[in-house]
Parts: C-alpha cells; structure tokens; sequence
C-alpha cells in the first residue's frame, strides 16, 4: 500500500509538467511559425463557432468566447495530446443546455453561474480520473451506445436550430420533451420570417459551397464575415431580423461561480457532471488517438483527462462553461502543421484579442448564421454505417446502439437517460452473453490441432472427455459450466477421464473455483478422474492460495492436454480409449 502510495504521488507530480516534453523545440523557428499559423488558422474557426455553441447552450454568445480563451491553452499546457484542439463543442453543450434547463426560468445570470459551476465539477470528475489513474472507467461507455448516443445528439441539436433559420419564437426549453418541439416547430412554420430565411439558407449554402469546393479556406469565418457585412448593409436587425448584438468588451473575471447548491441540487449536478465528463472525454481521446497514431506521439487517457479537467476548472472560474476535444477543429489544427501544445496557445491568446477589441464587429452578426454554423458542424456526426457495422459484427452491439438512440430522442432534453439505459443494456447483454460460453468436446483435427468435435465430425472416445471452456469463470456462469459437464457425463456411462482445456479462462472468482471443487467431488463420487489443462499461472496460484490444487491434487493439473493423456493412458491403459486425440477420426 505505502509503495503504491508513494508510485501514486510521484505520478501527480509528472501530470502538471506534460508541457516538459514539447516545449524545447520551440527553439526551433521552424516549430514556431507552423504552430502560430496553425493557432491562427484554428482561431479563425473557433470564434464564430464558440458563440453558436454557446447559444446552443442556452448562454450568451460571449460565453463561448470566454470558454475559448483560458481552457484551449490549459488544456494544450497539461494534456498529452499535441493537436487536440479544445473548447467548446457540440454535443458537450447541447448537455449542458440540457442540465441547465431547470434554472432557465431563473433569469441569463443564473443559468451563467450554474453553468460555470457544472464546468467546474466537471473538471473536478475528469482530473480525478486522471489523478487516480482510473481512465479505464470511461471503457464503460462502449462504442455503440456512443455511436448511438452522438447520431441522436446531432439530430437534437439540428433541429434545435431550425427556430432560428425560420425567424420562429419557438425555443427547445419552452418544452418538456424534444417530441414537442419538434412539432411546434413543424406547426409554426407559417410564420416563416422570409428575411430571416434568406440569410440562414444563404449562410448554409455558402458553408456547403465552401466545404465541398474550397476545403483549405475558413468557410465559418468568410460565411460570418459575409452575413455580418450584408447584415449591417441592409439594416437586418430594423427589418426584424435576430442578431447577437452588443457583447461585453474585456476578459473574463476569475472567481469562482456564485451559486447556492442544496444537497439534491448538488447530487443532481454531480450525476450529470459524471456523464457529460465521461462523454466529453470519450470525444476528446478518440480524435486525440487519431491523431497520435499518425504523428507516432505518446498519447496517455490519464494524462489527458487531467488536462480535460483542469480546462473544464479553469472555465468555470473564469465564466466559461463545459468544454472538451473538437473532431473539427483538431482536424484542422492537424491539417495546419500544428507540432506542438503552443499552437493551442496562440488560438487562446487570439480569442483574448478579440475580447479586448473586435467584439464590436460583431454587433451585427445575424443569430441564423451561428444556428447555419452549428448544422453543418454536426450534420457529419449523423452516421448510419457505425450502426449497420456494429449489427454485423455483433446483433447485440447493434440493439445497443438503437436503443441508445431511441431512447435519446424520447427522453430529450434528459439526455443522461438516454446515456445510462445504454450502459445499463450494453453491460446487461454482456453479461447475458458470458453467462453461457462456448463449451465444446474437442478431438484430433486431419490438420493435427484439437478442434470442436461436434462442429467438425470428430469422432469422440467413449471413456475419456476432454472439454475446452472459452470464458473467465465467475459467479454468473459456473452454473452453467458445471450443468452443462455434469450433462455430458450423463450421456457417456462409461466415461473414466474428464480433463477441463481451462487455457481461455484469464480469471476464476471465488464462485468458480468452489463449484470446481464441489464438481471434482461429485466426479470422484461417480469415480471419474478429473484433470485440468493449461491452466494460467495467475489462476493456478489463486488455486493453491484457496487450496484447490491440493483438493483436487496437484499431479492432476498440466501443462498440455497431451500430458493429461498419457498420464491417464498410464492409470487405465487399454480400459481407456485415447486414439480421438492421438489421431484423426470422423464421426
């Protein structure tokens, strides 16, 4: 314990300097220039995208902007990842709007603090994975409740902003559930703004034209550009049209969010902190992982969900909210030339320009050109193929993945349901499925391997079993295992020699290695030798630890399944049939 403690300590300390290993080659003139045009080139994406995040939030636009100015930097200092652009994101927000909706009716300023304090616990959550080194916990979100959860997210947060392409009064937390919305919206059509239209479906098709025909250009930023110059040249905002408006110069304060938790407010929070961390996390290290396995980097999930916490931290005392890994902006970041975590300091310290003196030039930045932006960001989220795949591979990865969807857009905006009915179904059909594994009676294959007797019309002996067990055994299959041998011996009365092929089984519970003692019981009741093979050394030690080795007897246990064999040749001799596992019989 004291070693691990001290191995644990020591740890901490190397999780606040990743920075050590990068920031030497800023030396280099050459790493300096392709990180600050990198920053540069990200920057000019994220700021138009930080505000429509933020507004798919439910903030103000300026929150977003706040949240790009600190976090992208803290995050690039203490994460293990090189070109993980950080900040806001879609997904991220759309949950977080989603646990702020109960204090929508507070009034901007309450649902301001409460965000930054989600933000906070966040962080909190995500770096003390990363402290205790318990990364592996995010494994519980499997892929397709993931793939299942973002396809449903990305429909949410598309439709979420066809209010604002249309110029409708309709908001998603004016409604209970997303189904209600939807045909709000749908039933408010006819008051269509046609000039609000216009500059959406302008916006659109300018971003689409761009994306498919001039890829390397920052089609965000020429489409704000472009809107904001056209709406200021046609007075859209007199013609009736929404825009952002004034947005406070200056940066962020720090101080810590100023907000009044009771205990089933906190709990609340702290459940929903959890899954936003887990997710956002989830988002963060795959593009991260992408990304290292072309640039052969040292990538490290702890590591990295220390520099996602301490980022999330950071925003919410300085009045961001959450934040995590961008798939498009660490795309762009990469295609840059970005070599090292600097880059994402240039792209903070260009949003902290823009606070101290371009936010004027947004005034007239129309509100359907930010919802313009957020479709086209998440309509590439909404992906069929993952989902067919995962069918294929395995059915039941795919009811997962359909449930997780369904289940999304019917408890929308409570999407944390969604999230753990998925993790609840996904772990329940995994252990349904390691409830019964795979036992076979093998015999000797014509291309001299042991093969599945049954499946390849092997021929079996009558007196001598041998029974392969793919799976670890525990307490929710060893009934299996033991009715399933205890069956099969029924059916051969004159069975002598049942030896148990145990090299699958990496792990035994306390369970199993009492119902393996409790069948070599019965066996030797019956007068059945039992042997096992090629038992792992991990396993073999817990049996002599509990005292199984020496119960069942410690020459009863080899290396090969041949030596079980010729061992049991020895005891019976010609009373016993060996000639299915010397050589190859058909049935």
């Amino acid at each position: 314990m004291g070693s691990w403690l001290v191995s644990l300590l020591s740890d901490w300390k190397d999780r606040f300097t990743p920075y050590k290993d990068w920031i030497g080659e800023l030396k280099s003139p050459t790493v300096l220039k392709a990180d600050a045009m990198a920053g540069l080139t990200v920057a000019l994406v994220l700021i138009p995208q930080s505000m429509a995040y933020a507004q798919l939030a439910g903030l103000p636009p300026y929150i977003g902007l706040y949240a790009s100015f600190l976090p992208v930097m803290v995050a690039a200092i203490f994460g293990s990842s090189r070109q993980l652009g950080t900040g806001p994101v879609a997904v991220v927000s759309l949950m977080s709007a989603a646990a702020m909706q109960p204090y929508a009716a507070m009034g901007p300023e309450t649902m301001i603090a409460y965000s930054a304090m989600l933000a906070v616990m966040i962080g909190i959550f995500q770096m003390s994975l990363g402290l205790l080194r318990l990364g592996v916990l995010v494994d519980f979100l499997s892929h397709p409740v993931v793939v299942g959860f973002t396809n449903a997210g990305a429909l949410i947060i598309a439709t979420s902003q066809l209010p604002k392409i249309f110029g409708l009064d309709v908001k998603a937390d004016q409604f209970e559930h997303a189904y209600e919305f939807w045909w709000a919206t749908l039933a408010a059509l006819t008051d269509t703004k046609m000039t609000t239209l216009m500059i959406g479906a302008f916006a659109l098709t300018t971003l689409m034209v761009l994306k498919k025909y001039a890829p390397r250009l920052p089609g965000v930023l020429i489409t704000v550009v472009i809107t904001t110059v056209l709406s200021w040249a046609v007075d859209y905002k007199g013609m009736g049209g929404s825009v952002i408006g004034t947005i406070p110069e200056g940066l962020p304060t720090f101080s810590m969010p100023n907000v009044s938790l009771d205990f089933k407010t906190l709990s609340s929070m702290m459940v929903t902190a959890a899954i936003i961390g887990l997710i956002g996390f989830v988002e963060a290290i795959s593009i991260a992982k992408a990304m290292a396995s072309q640039t052969r980097q040292r990538l490290s999930a702890n590591q990295e969900l220390v520099g996602q916490g301490l980022s999330n931290i950071v925003s919410g005392f300085s009045s961001g909210y959450a934040v995590s890994g961008s798939f498009s902006r660490s795309a762009v970041n990469f295609a840059s030339g970005a070599m090292t975590g600097f880059s994402s300091v240039v792209t903070g310290l260009l949003v902290a320009l823009t606070l101290l003196f371009l936010t004027p030039l947004l005034y007239h930045l129309p509100q359907a050109t930010l919802a313009a932006v957020i479709i086209m960001a998440v309509v590439n989220l909404i992906k069929v193929a993952p989902i067919k795949h995962a069918w294929k591979v395995e059915p039941h990865d795919g009811v997962v993945a359909v449930v997780t969807f369904i289940a999304t857009l019917a408890f929308a905006p409570h999407l944390d349901k969604g999230i753990l009915l998925g993790v609840v179904l996904s772990l329940g059909l995994f252990l349904y499925r390691t409830m019964s594994p795979n036992l076979v009676e093998v015999a000797r294959h014509e291309d001299g391997s042991m093969r599945d007797a049954a499946a390849h019309g092997l021929k079996t002996s009558d007196t001598v079993a041998v029974y392969r067990f793919d799976g670890d055994l525990y307490f929710a299959n060893t009934g299996y295992l033991e009715g399933k041998l205890l069956n099969n011996v029924a059916q051969k009365p004159n069975l002598k020699v049942l030896i148990l092929d145990m090299e699958s089984i990496d792990q035994v519970d306390s369970t199993g290695e009492e119902m393996l003692e409790k069948l070599a019981d019965r066996l030797k009741f019956a007068g059945i030798e039992f042997y096992i093979a090629r038992t792992k050394l991990r396993v073999y030690e817990a049996f002599q630890r509990s005292g199984l080795a020496k119960h069942i007897g410690e020459e009863r246990f080899f290396r090969e399944r041949k030596y079980a064999i010729n061992y049991a040749k020895e005891q019976f001799g010609d009373s016993i049939d060996v000639e299915p596992f010397k050589h190859y019989i058909p049935a």
